[in-house]
């Protein structure tokens, strides 16, 4: 049950990054806005850790290169996936990432010699059907679309990098990976500025509460990040990572997209609807099919969909 309950937390955490991206109102640039959630996110890992192990953090001297890596596929794909927020309905940003699970099959068939099977070609099928439905070139938002496909590629870029290095992530390890693209990211506030932080916004829909623009850059870090990742280190020592892929790469994007619907009542259109639900259902199908035989793998908290906050 207590397992059930923190799954079902993980994935609301991942799902409010369109809704805290959303909710600074421009005051931060995204660029800026992803660098300030990574050094939250880092922070919050840290002494989370610190306080559930009493061990202070260990630099990874035996994984500097790996972990530098991971850090720097981290600031990508966060950067890009909270742009892709910035530009088009939450829904959209997470439909159109969904892609990711045939990127990950693509570069592993590419690069790791994975076998492709006849009912790969039916799921690959599928899910060009939903691309075509949901017409990611069309509906005003075509370059948000499109950065949303290219946060996909990304992540699977950093699956199967870490599948190539057969890398276990340790918690302590992501923790220094999230430093590392928050440093990957720091030039941002030269190129794009630091914004207006402390400027506060009222929000209607939220009740006419006031907030500075800060208190959403400290929430996708610590609850959008940091509490998903020091979440998912502790529900996978239950149940299998590939168990978790499955329930977390239909739920949460209906969840986002809830999210945006109630907040910031942005409606999908139908097109959008039809196509991301059959994009989800090939991936989930995609992934299932891909675990199989890979039920007792090691996990590790890097596998997770998590968008701008997913390793």
């Amino acid at each position: 049950m207590k397992t059930l309950l923190l799954l079902a937390l993980i994935t609301v955490s991942e799902a409010t990054i369109g809704v805290f991206v959303k909710l600074t109102d421009g005051r931060i640039p995204v660029h800026t806005l992803t660098f300030y959630a990574m050094g939250f996110a880092a922070i919050f890992l840290f002494a989370a850790r610190w306080l559930a192990t009493r061990e202070p953090p260990r630099f990874p001297f035996g994984n500097v290169k790996d972990t530098f890596i991971i850090g720097v596929l981290i600031a990508a794909q966060g950067g890009f996936f909270n742009f892709a927020m910035s530009l088009v309905p939450i829904a959209n940003a997470v439909i159109f990432w969904s892609i990711a699970p045939f990127f990950v099959f693509i570069f592993s068939w590419a690069f790791l010699g994975e076998k492709a099977r006849p009912a790969y070609i039916v799921i690959f099928g599928l899910a060009m059907v939903g691309i075509v439905l949901a017409n990611p070139l069309g509906d005003g938002y075509t370059l948000g679309n499109l950065v949303a496909l290219s946060t996909g590629a990304i992540y699977a870029a950093m699956v199967t990098y870490m599948r190539y290095e057969g890398m276990t992530e340790t918690g302590n390890d992501i923790a220094w990976s999230l430093l590392a693209a928050a440093l990957v990211l720091s030039p941002s506030v030269l190129l794009f500025g630091s914004g207006t932080p402390l400027e506060t916004i009222q929000y209607p829909a939220l009740g006419d509460i006031t907030l500075p623009a800060i208190t959403w850059a400290v929430g996708l870090g610590v609850i959008s990040t940091g509490f998903a990742y020091f979440g998912i280190s502790i529900v996978l020592k239950s149940i299998s990572a590939n168990v978790y892929a499955l329930v977390d790469i239909i739920v949460s994007p209906v969840v986002a997209a809830t999210f945006g619907w109630l907040i910031f009542s942005e409606t999908p259109g139908e097109r959008t609807i039809y196509g991301g639900a059959l994009l989800l259902v090939a991936g989930f199908w995609l992934t299932r099919r891909m675990s199989k035989g890979k039920e007792h793998a090691p996990a590790h908290p890097c596998h997770t969909q998590q968008g701008a906050n997913t390793c």
